[in-house]
């Protein structure tokens, strides 16, 4: 079975950039710098508009931890609805306690949400904030999720390599342990060995200069402010092509 790729896609143009790079999923977020945000609602229209693919949205209010107050998980909840009716594949969100367990009466609420269209849900990155990862992969499969995005706990994929290889024993046939976090084309082929891994996250973005003619000598950080990072297709053709060597 060859492995896929998601990628993770910071607008409507890097989502269409993954499709055309061979990737099964994009996640759509906004503001990766924090992690990733819930992104406009006219980014999401637009990018299921444009994608044959499937279009999962990250659910994510604000940058930070992963315990929210009442007024953002109402924010949650609605985000959620306009995801459905948006006609997305699925939603990725995550939500914690204070002791670092999964908050199973909140996360259930938004997996309901989720399946009254129909969509897939995806447990993200605030499981590697846990405090006991095996234990919150039982809670998760309890939640009815898909899938879960992890590091194996550690800062990147491939520093928690070992890790994940158990939690994707452990999950068996009962939930998709999806590795992302500092993945690159380059490196995906020996964390594909060694964890055996189905799926897999990344963003595989590159510079990408703007065409303006006129630049202002003001501002002399001409990177920062005439170029932009969007996924790039080659880099995906590249991941894929490298994790199916094995």
């Amino acid at each position: 079975m060859s492995k896929a790729v998601e990628v993770c896609a910071n607008s409507a143009q890097s989502a269409i950039n993954g499709q055309k790079g061979g990737a099964v999923r994009v996640e759509l977020c906004d503001n990766l710098a924090e992690g990733g945000t819930t992104p406009a609602l006219s980014q999401i229209e637009l990018t299921r508009k444009n994608l044959s693919i499937q279009v999962n949205v990250i659910i994510r209010p604000r940058g930070g931890d992963f315990l929210y107050n009442d007024l953002e998980f109402e924010m949650m909840k609605k985000d959620i609805h306009h995801c459905g009716q948006a006609k997305c594949d699925g939603v990725v969100f995550g939500i914690l306690n204070a002791d670092g367990s999964i908050d199973k009466m909140r996360n259930k609420e938004l997996v309901d949400i989720a399946r009254q269209y129909k969509m897939s849900v995806t447990f993200h990155r605030a499981f590697d904030r846990c405090a006991d990862l095996f234990k919150s992969l039982e809670d998760i499969i309890g939640l009815g999720c898909d899938r879960i995005l992890t590091s194996g706990g550690m800062k990147t994929a491939p520093e928690g390599k070992e890790i994940l290889k158990k939690l994707i024993e452990q999950a068996g046939d009962r939930i998709v342990i999806m590795p992302g976090g500092g993945i690159t084309e380059d490196n995906i082929a020996d964390l594909a060995k060694a964890t055996g891994l189905k799926e897999f996250h990344g963003s595989f973005r590159s510079e990408y200069r703007g065409e303006m003619k006129y630049i202002s000598d003001v501002f002399d950080n001409i990177d920062e402010e005439y170029a932009i990072l969007l996924s790039d297709p080659e880099k995906v053709k590249k991941a894929i092509e490298n994790a199916n060597k094995i």
